[in-house]
């Protein structure tokens, strides 16, 4: 596949150009509510101004927009906030609490700065006169009068509690280029979830879901304080789902009805939450990698003795935790140059190396158990060299942070198969219904897909690491 680019169709991407694309009505009522309580954006606006934003709620977050004075409809919003992919419903009624009207306040008097809600001051007034009909009833002054007070307190300090508590669960940014930038992402993202709605092919619904991910990862390094450092990361992102939205739209080309029952069926999820943490740092000269497309477009096969170095190695190993809170590692995707390490055991590295780098084509992610199925179904690994210390050698390696490597932590029946061969099958008992599933080959090749896709995202901006020192491969040193 071809690293063109291509612009999503426009239904898509200019629902978030203007506010309320699908709903115009909605826009001129807000419009009309702005110019009567609120002060609007225009030539007189200044760096005090704090003009009344309209708030356009989606899925992912919402989009605030200010109010042109000259009746226009604006086309870059004012604020852009980003949802939490994992929010349960508690969490998306603090996203509607952070996107209420805001609150009608009243002015102090003119020599005392500030101001207060104005529903402060009515339940002061209320509780002053219910206060003063309990004392009239009995009720001991030194047990109404905390009441009278505290409670008009509560509803003026209560709120601004509730909105830093909100704001935990939502990334929002302000500004005009980070505004700009989440737009265009979010119009991606959009297209995704439109494609996905419309089909029940997997790999639409987890395009989606990866645009969700990526747009609030993106949301997150925009908020750094130097965002020129995050710049690499920023554009790794969009070139992302630019090729996301690319094979998304390919694939509806390609696929005019429903897809059959076979394809709707997954294995039950196969790469669980985004992949944990930033990767470290690398130790060399940043380069440039082109989008690969090699797991998701069929390619011809080169010939058995061209070398391709840019393959990588997909192994299962012993499950462990990163760190407190994380989720569980259980699979490692590493460039094949990393099996050239010096901590990793040789020659068996560099021999397993020769073999993973023949024939294959370029970006392509080949599992263990390929090679298995490749050396007469494990018969040969003795004349290769010892795989399980070579893993295990890799997985140190990347615990240490001395080689570049994508931790994925998958579930149960995925890695099962990824721990097979091209042609196996994998069969999951439901004794609730009392049948078996049998994942197949294209189960398989689906997950390799969906990890090329998380490996596309991070290798974008550079190439991997694979650690200092390498030994020369065999084809080199024969």
């Amino acid at each position: 596949m071809t690293d063109t680019r291509r612009t999503p169709p426009p239904t898509a991407a200019a629902q978030h150009r203007r506010p309320f694309t699908l709903d115009p009505d909605r826009w001129e009522a807000e419009r009309s509510r702005a110019l009567r309580t609120g002060h609007v954006r225009d030539h007189t606006c200044t760096a005090e101004c704090e003009p009344v934003l309209v708030y356009e709620r989606t899925p992912w977050g919402w989009l605030a927009w200010t109010v042109p004075g000259d009746g226009t409809r604006p086309e870059l919003p004012h604020q852009i906030g980003v949802l939490t992919p994992y929010a349960r419903r508690t969490q998306r009624l603090a996203m509607r609490w952070l996107t209420r009207r805001p609150a009608q306040r009243l002015g102090l008097a003119p020599t005392v700065p500030g101001s207060l809600r104005l529903s402060a001051v009515a339940v002061a007034v209320v509780s002053l006169v219910a206060g003063l009909l309990a004392i009239a009833h009995g009720v001991p002054v030194d047990a109404a009068l905390p009441g009278m007070v505290l409670v008009p307190l509560l509803v003026e300090h209560l709120p601004g509690r509730l909105d830093a508590r909100a704001r935990e669960h939502v990334r929002s940014v302000e500004g005009d280029g980070a505004c700009r930038y989440l737009q265009r992402l979010a119009a991606l993202h959009t297209f995704l979830v439109q494609a996905a709605a419309g089909s029940d092919r997997y790999e639409l619904c987890r395009s989606a879901e990866i645009g969700r991910h990526t747009l609030w990862d993106a949301a997150g390094l925009l908020q750094t304080p130097d965002t020129r450092s995050a710049s690499a990361d920023l554009i790794a992102r969009e070139r992302l789902m630019v090729q996301l939205a690319d094979q998304a739209a390919q694939i509806l080309k390609r696929t005019p009805g429903p897809a059959n029952a076979d394809q709707a069926r997954k294995p039950e999820q196969p790469l669980g939450p985004y992949p944990p943490g930033p990767r470290p740092a690398p130790h060399h000269t940043p380069g440039t990698l082109s989008l690969k497309g090699t797991l998701l477009m069929p390619q011809p096969q080169s010939g058995p003795d061209v070398r391709t170095a840019d393959v990588y190695l997909l192994f299962a190993h012993e499950p462990y935790y990163p760190g407190p809170g994380t989720q569980e590692i259980n699979t490692t995707v590493v460039t094949a140059d990393t099996l050239l390490h010096p901590q990793v055991q040789q020659p068996d590295g560099a021999r397993i190396h020769d073999l993973l780098t023949r024939g294959r084509q370029p970006g392509e992610i080949i599992p263990l158990a390929t090679l298995t199925h490749e050396l007469n179904g494990g018969a040969d690994w003795p004349t290769v060299g010892d795989f399980e210390r070579v893993t295990t050698d890799m997985a140190q390696l990347v615990r240490t942070q001395m080689c570049d490597a994508l931790s994925l932590g998958l579930p149960e029946i995925a890695r099962a198969l990824i721990c097979t061969g091209p042609d196996s099958e994998v069969r999951a008992i439901d004794a609730a219904a009392g049948e078996s599933i049998v994942y197949g080959p294209d189960d398989r090749a689906k997950l390799l897909a969906e990890v090329g896709m998380f490996l596309t995202g991070i290798a974008t901006a550079q190439p991997f690491w694979p650690g200092d020192g390498l030994l020369p491969p065999l084809c080199q040193s024969a």
